[in-house]
């Protein structure tokens, strides 16, 4: 029987191979840096989400240090039986403060906050209508839930108003011990195209018909907003949004997810969030880490690491647009390089790899088939002299691209 399972799960992999779909892992042998160890080799590293260069910042180092030294290597419990450490309370309290929120939930991943909450909100009842672009853990959620799914079209206003007036219909024909509910939910920051979601369209329209909003900001979180709160701050509309989540492992640096609202939606997700539930806590080490980063976006430094994002972003697309290229409008740390064919996106990150660049291609199901990409991501900590580099490479392999 094993050899009959390896035989299929070799024809599957095969399969993969044929539709330039077969990934690998790539082993980096250095922190999260501008430059990074691989193969032997140190190649300028393009493709981090840590946008804000956190990841390896000796504050959150020392904060990491000091949890472990504190309360140990792991937190060996749940947080319902007694892996509720002190660090998991001090992060809660800090992410809420920083959202302007009445309380929050520390997750050990983005994907679990996502998946956790949407089951916990939503049942075979419900609707749940999505962007269709949105993050995979979404779409997991929403499926796992067992509410009724529909897709709206990529920021299209007029697809998600026809798919809430058939949840309107579809709700109202139903009876039971309480009344349905529509869930919308998208990203503020897509994380494959970098674009922003229409986050005022999207409040007046979940007001319009009743509906609940769950924002995820993970890409948007320390970059946007007077307090960098993320885009919903910037908009002007964070209190009007019943659920935010967001990240820590991108421009926070460390690791884990986050869900803020109201206190009845924090303690209802604790009674009822099976991935917060049944999981160990995360460790100390990765808490601590995350508190000392919320803690330092908002202080000027935070500000000054925001700014030296925004000034590497300009002068990445200045060049790459003077260069020939066509990018997306918004000011944003993610920049899609759309090459479509899956087996040329493979290519052109090999050739970029011997050129000394790190920006690995993204292809189905991350995004859709056909869509096949470079995404290059910038951070505060790439020097001009990186940008210039990068800019200089890709002009070169243009036509690869």
């Amino acid at each position: 029987m094993t050899s009959d399972l390896n035989n299929d799960l070799c024809d599957r992999l095969n399969s993969l191979r044929e539709q330039g779909l077969y990934r690998e892992l790539r082993r980096i042998n250095s922190p999260q840096l501008p430059h990074t160890q691989v193969d032997g080799r140190t190649l300028l590293n393009f493709s981090s989400n840590d946008y804000l260069g956190l990841a390896n910042d000796p504050v959150l180092k020392e904060a990491a240090v000091k949890g472990i030294e504190r309360y140990g290597a792991g937190s060996g419990a749940s947080r319902l039986v007694c892996g509720s450490l002190a660090p998991h309370h001090e992060l809660e309290q800090a992410i809420a403060a920083f959202k302007g929120a009445e309380a929050a939930l520390a997750f050990s991943s983005g994907y679990v906050s996502a998946v956790g909450t949407i089951c916990a909100l939503l049942d075979a009842h419900d609707v749940i209508v999505i962007d269709k672009r949105v993050h995979a853990c979404i779409v997991d959620g929403a499926r796992l839930c067992g509410a009724e799914l529909r897709v709206f079209a990529h920021n299209d206003l007029d697809h998600l108003a026809k798919a809430l007036r058939w949840a309107d219909r579809r709700n109202s024909g139903l009876s039971g011990k309480r009344r349905p509910r529509t869930l919308i939910v998208t990203e503020s920051v897509f994380s494959m195209d970098g674009d922003f979601a229409l986050l005022r369209d999207l409040v007046d329209l979940k007001e319009k018909h009743g509906a609940w909003l769950m924002v995820d900001e993970a890409h948007a979180t320390g970059l946007y907003g007077e307090k960098r709160r993320g885009l919903a701050e910037e908009f002007g509309i964070a209190g009007q949004i019943e659920v935010q989540m967001g990240t820590l492992g991108k421009a926070l640096g460390s690791a884990g997810g986050y869900i803020c609202g109201s206190r009845t939606l924090i303690d209802y997700l604790v009674n009822r969030a099976r991935s917060f539930i049944f999981s160990t806590a995360p460790v100390p080490a990765a808490v601590a880490a995350a508190t000392a980063a919320v803690q330092l976006i908002q202080s000027d430094e935070g500000e000054l690491r925001r700014n030296q994002l925004w000034a590497r972003v300009d002068q990445v697309k200045n060049g790459l647009i003077a260069a020939g290229f066509v990018l997306p409008p918004v000011r944003s740390a993610i920049i899609p390089l759309v090459v479509g064919d899956e087996a040329k996106a493979v290519e052109a990150a090999a050739v970029l790899r011997e050129q000394g660049v790190l920006i690995p291609a993204i292809r189905y199901p991350t995004v859709a088939r056909g869509q096949a990409r470079l995404r290059l991501t910038v951070s505060a900590a790439h020097s001009a002299a990186d940008a210039g580099q990068l800019v200089a490479v890709l002009s070169t392999l243009k036509s690869k691209i």
